[in-house]
């Protein structure tokens, strides 16, 4: 999330720094493993430099000696929160004051939640990819920490010269039976607050993507989807990309996700950073890949952990409007952390 500041002329505040990662990472991979699991099969790539001699070899002995150590996971001790129930609440009455006095419309404020644990996090992302099957599936090693979540929303896709969004905001919990779950998805679609959000949010894409693309065009509009824990109401708006156009910058004019932030989302930044007591890190940003032909998938990190020096860190937001209430707004981020924390549960019976 703190990359906007290289896209934007915006600036944070150094004293909310907790966490030791880049704010921007790029790797080019030398080796790519790409699983069919429709056709159960394994392709390997080697992006072989001029001059090198291959080392196919070795990656096929890897493959073909199916060794691999797992520990088992457990929590320990209790979960932390970096705001109390009624600190978060208190961010949530900060936001609809500043809607009300025309500052913003909407504001996304979000909190976050840490548990201790030992032995495999990728536990963990198994359990979460069963529980909470998403467009988007990821577990990224980076060595001195790791980034995993199941996220249902891009920040960015770029194919064949067409880039596409894909707002999600309208949120009520899944109760567990299909019929009552009809009457909840009838229920959202009908909110006008929820309904209300959601417009502004698709607005603010189109006005993104607007600033370099030709023919924005909302291809989707307020569409139910039904998630593990949760219903969202989601669209898809689509801009045309032209010959000379770069990609990346049109990704820097839709970053973070106005769905993260609120509208308008310069004002909305500036309040987040002056009012969430650290930065966000890892959550909010974006996580995907760019190939060499300026083709990209950007997944926005959320319903994701990042995992560092034996702690898990997950965090959710709400959009904040001015007819907000504070006990639901609270909900909401409670209902977006449900599959995560029964991941969390869920991983300790595997082995």
């Amino acid at each position: 999330f703190d990359a906007v500041q290289y896209f934007d002329t915006l600036t944070f505040d150094p004293g909310k720094r907790r966490f030791r990662l880049p704010d921007i990472r790029y790797n080019l991979y030398r080796f790519i493993l790409a699983i069919n699991h429709f056709r159960d099969e394994l392709v390997v790539l080697e992006n072989l430099p001029a001059g090198q001699a291959s080392r196919m070899d070795e990656i096929e002995r890897l493959i073909r000696s199916q060794k691999f150590a797992t520990h088992a996971f457990r929590t320990h001790g209790p979960e932390a929160s970096n705001l109390s129930d009624e600190q978060f609440m208190e961010l949530v009455s900060i936001g609809k004051r500043h809607c009300q006095l025309g500052d913003v419309f909407q504001i996304v404020f979000s909190r976050q939640f840490s548990q201790g644990f030992s032995g495999d996090d990728f536990t963990v992302y198994r359990a979460l990819r069963s529980i909470n099957p998403s467009p988007y599936l990821f577990y990224a090693d980076y060595g001195s920490y790791r980034i995993f979540g199941s996220s249902p929303e891009t920040q960015m896709a770029v194919r064949s010269g067409v880039a596409s969004v894909n707002p999600i905001a309208g949120t009520y919990r899944r109760t567990g039976d299909d019929i009552e779950d009809a009457q909840k998805a009838l229920e959202l679609s009908e909110d006008p607050k929820e309904n209300a959000e959601h417009i502004m949010l698709v607005d603010l894409a189109r006005n993104d993507l607007g600033r370099h693309a030709a023919n924005v065009k909302v291809k989707e509009l307020k569409d139910i989807q039904f998630f593990s824990h949760v219903i969202h109401l989601v669209s898809k708006v689509e801009g045309e990309l032209g010959p000379t156009t770069n990609p990346v910058q049109v990704f820097g004019d839709t970053f973070p996700a106005g769905t993260l932030s609120g509208a308008p989302k310069y004002k909305a930044i500036e309040l987040i950073d002056k009012y969430e007591n650290q930065n966000r890190s890892f959550y909010g940003g974006a996580l995907g890949y760019v190939n060499f032909n300026g083709e990209m998938n950007m997944a926005i990190v959320i319903r994701s952990f990042l995992s560092q020096d034996n702690i898990l860190y997950y965090q959710a937001g709400a959009g904040i409007v001015a007819a907000s209430v504070e006990e639901k707004e609270l909900q909401e981020v409670n209902n977006k952390l449900g599959a995560l924390k029964k991941a969390l549960l869920e991983a300790e019976k595997l082995h």
